[in-house]
């Protein structure tokens, strides 16, 4: 694509760059302290994509550098491999010291973010990355050198395994397929023959978590996330199952609840909206409470699956004035 600074130069750039490639490619400084941008004389955002003809505008800022969540994929901030580059250039000359406090600060969130930072630790995180040292593991992804999308998927990864695992290590009496909203699972033993299953509303699980079954009185088999508050402090051990995710259908649809807190302020739910929207994910409940200048949103989505909800939590995440979002148990 070709486009035009505001005196008229012309910058050739790869298709899909972004104002922030555009800023790497005027010069380093620019793209460190570049802090947003106009494309024809409108602020746009710093993951917009140009287009041949755009006449593009950097704003600056005197102080400061580059943000970790510019290397995240899944945001779209950074296109080219000179940006990227620079980009871990800088976050390799912090020292050691400013590079662990950042990437624990970006651990930390991706955990909460996927719903398992109450059962999985920082050293599990490390091992997954072949990382003995947990410092040195957090020194790495403070440095750019893994971003949170690798972190997400490592994670997934892992839950995916260790089900696995457990399947074969399972003597399958009897396998059952049920369906709920159009989502397959497998309960494995003779003597839940007949019985009935749900999902559990309490914590709402979704493909790709790791999950187990309650056999109720009276109302079948309940389907829970294995980290549920409920499963965690039940006193009836005997009465939970080993489940398992079967072949889950394309258009299975799962309600998951999340939180959104954010400084209130004009066209906020309409700029969360439309990150939903483009997912093409519908929105089954919305409630909204306000404390003075904070606003805490809590929506319950119709997801696919992990994966989209990661896609949906960063994006969300990166709005301006939101300070967090994150997936919770139950809706409030």
């Amino acid at each position: 694509i070709y486009v035009y600074t505001p005196k008229g130069d012309i910058i050739d750039l790869p298709a899909g760059a972004t104002p922030i490639d555009f800023a790497y490619h005027i010069h380093t400084e620019i793209g460190e302290r570049c802090r947003g941008a106009k494309v024809n004389g409108q602020l746009v955002s710093l993951n917009h994509q140009l287009k041949t003809g755009e006449q593009v505008e950097i704003i600056t800022v005197n102080r400061g550098g580059p943000s970790l969540d510019w290397l995240n994929p899944d945001l779209g901030y950074v296109n080219t491999h000179r940006a990227r580059t620079k980009i871990r250039q800088y976050f390799r000359k912090l020292n050691r010291g400013n590079h662990i406090a950042m990437g624990r600060e970006v651990v930390e969130r991706e955990l909460r973010r996927m719903g398992v930072s109450d059962r999985m630790s920082f050293e599990d995180v490390a091992l997954l990355f072949d990382f003995t040292k947990v410092e040195d593991f957090m020194a790495a992804v403070g440095a750019g050198d893994i971003n949170a999308s690798q972190i997400a998927h490592k994670v997934l990864d892992d839950e995916r395994d260790r089900q696995q695992q457990n399947d074969i290590a399972s003597v399958v009496k009897q396998s059952r397929a049920i369906t709920e909203g159009s989502s397959d699972i497998r309960l494995n033993g003779s003597d839940v023959s007949g019985l009935l299953y749900n999902i559990a509303s309490c914590c709402k699980p979704v493909p790709g978590d790791d999950i187990i079954g309650y056999i109720t009185r009276g109302r079948g088999i309940a389907i829970h996330r294995r980290n549920c508050a409920n499963i965690l402090t039940t006193n009836d051990r005997e009465r939970l199952i080993d489940v398992s995710w079967g072949d889950v259908q394309q258009e299975s649809r799962y309600a998951v609840p999340i939180e959104i807190v954010a400084y209130d302020r004009t066209g906020l739910m309409k700029d969360i909206t439309t990150v939903i929207a483009d997912e093409k994910v519908s929105i089954s409940k919305l409630s909204v409470q306000q404390r003075q200048e904070i606003a805490t949103i809590h929506l319950q989505l119709d997801i696919r699956s992990n994966e989209q909800l990661r896609r949906i939590l960063s994006k969300i995440g990166m709005i301006q004035s939101v300070s967090e979002a994150r997936r919770c148990n139950n809706m409030i």
